[in-house]
């Protein structure tokens, strides 16, 4: 029982070892010291990441409407009814935390990924709980956001439940440095959210294969849902994706972020939101730490401002699964 233990938990020192990032050194020496605090705005609130997106020329979701007052939560039918399907999400929420998915309705019943349905009133009751702060940020007012929803790319069916799956990367100093899809199951009511029991698949930088998955920290193989074999997963139009995210450095002008995205079946990769305080998790889903790639790049001083292609070509060398087994392990020394 000891020794099942110690291969489960590993010693601070250990993780050190294996360059594994913790919350503290993630806050002090990577947000607290690359992220302006003046510039969080621009990422913590949903529309405003859309504003800036829109204007550096990236794709995003289709917005239907916002609904920013109470006296205007009784609007929520006449902005929906023509749309089959949306997603009502809080503009400063975080986490997943409010987000509701609609696949279809007949005006009466809406129905989430789930199966479950919902009503009108159920609708309204939740926006007005995503006005009142529920969802955000320090609980502050907020504002809903309607969103279209995303054709996802065929190329996906079966390693997602219901839900669309997205890609997070995380950014550093506008290298893409490590990658991971989440994807929904029944268990997460068809988001992407890894706390609620969706599946992070890890990805290999170079190539967008998946490397290895988790669910709830433990690896597994194959969906628990849909029984798709998890490591045959590849993401398509990955170079253009990586240099998305790469782009979101010079759009944000944040050091150290978090770039979640999705590949629409007609309009491609496109970007769903910013995260100036991304979760640690990937590290996880990749069985790989952060800080050798971010101190890799560090030592690049100044060298590092190149445009987001080189940027990624860079990443692509330097991150891929084969760069980071050494040389003694892939060719054997002859016994």
């Amino acid at each position: 029982m000891i020794k099942r233990w110690l291969e489960q938990y590993a010693s601070p020192f250990a993780l050190d070892k294996m360059g594994i990032m913790g919350m503290n050194r993630r806050n002090i020496s990577y947000i607290s010291r690359y992220n302006p605090r003046r510039l969080y705005p621009l990422v913590d609130d949903k529309l405003e990441t859309k504003r800036i997106a829109l204007d550096a020329g990236v794709t995003v979701p289709d917005l239907i409407g916002v609904i920013e007052f109470q006296h205007q939560v009784s609007s929520l039918l006449e902005k929906i009814k023509d749309w089959p399907g949306f997603c009502i999400k809080p503009a400063k929420g975080s986490g997943g935390k409010g987000i509701v998915v609609i696949v279809n309705h007949d005006g009466q019943q809406f129905v989430k990924p789930s199966g479950k349905t919902e009503n009108i009133n159920d609708l309204e009751r939740h926006v007005s709980n995503i006005l009142a702060g529920l969802f955000s940020l320090g609980g502050k007012p907020d504002v809903a956001l309607i969103e279209a929803l995303i054709n996802f790319d065929d190329v996906f069916e079966g390693f997602s439940y219901e839900g669309v799956p997205d890609t997070r990367v995380i950014v550093f100093k506008g290298f893409p440095v490590m990658a991971m899809m989440r994807l929904s199951t029944e268990a997460s009511d068809g988001k992407a959210n890894l706390h609620q029991g969706a599946v992070g698949v890890g990805l290999d930088i170079n190539t967008g294969k998946a490397i290895r998955a988790v669910q709830f920290n433990l690896p597994i193989r194959y969906h628990p849902d849909t029984g798709r074999d998890l490591l045959e997963l590849k993401v398509p139009y990955w170079e253009q994706l990586l240099s998305l995210s790469s782009s979101c450095y010079e759009m944000s002008g944040l050091g150290y972020i978090g770039t979640d995205m999705v590949l629409d079946k007609q309009k491609g990769p496109m970007l769903l939101e910013l995260n100036a305080r991304p979760g640690l998790a990937i590290q996880t889903a990749n069985g790989a730490g952060l800080v050798p790639r971010l101190r890799k790049i560090e030592k690049l001083g100044k060298k590092a401002i190149f445009n987001p292609e080189d940027r990624v070509t860079f990443a692509r060398r330097e991150f891929a699964v084969e760069a980071q087994i050494a040389p003694s392990a892939k060719h054997p020394a002859p016994s």
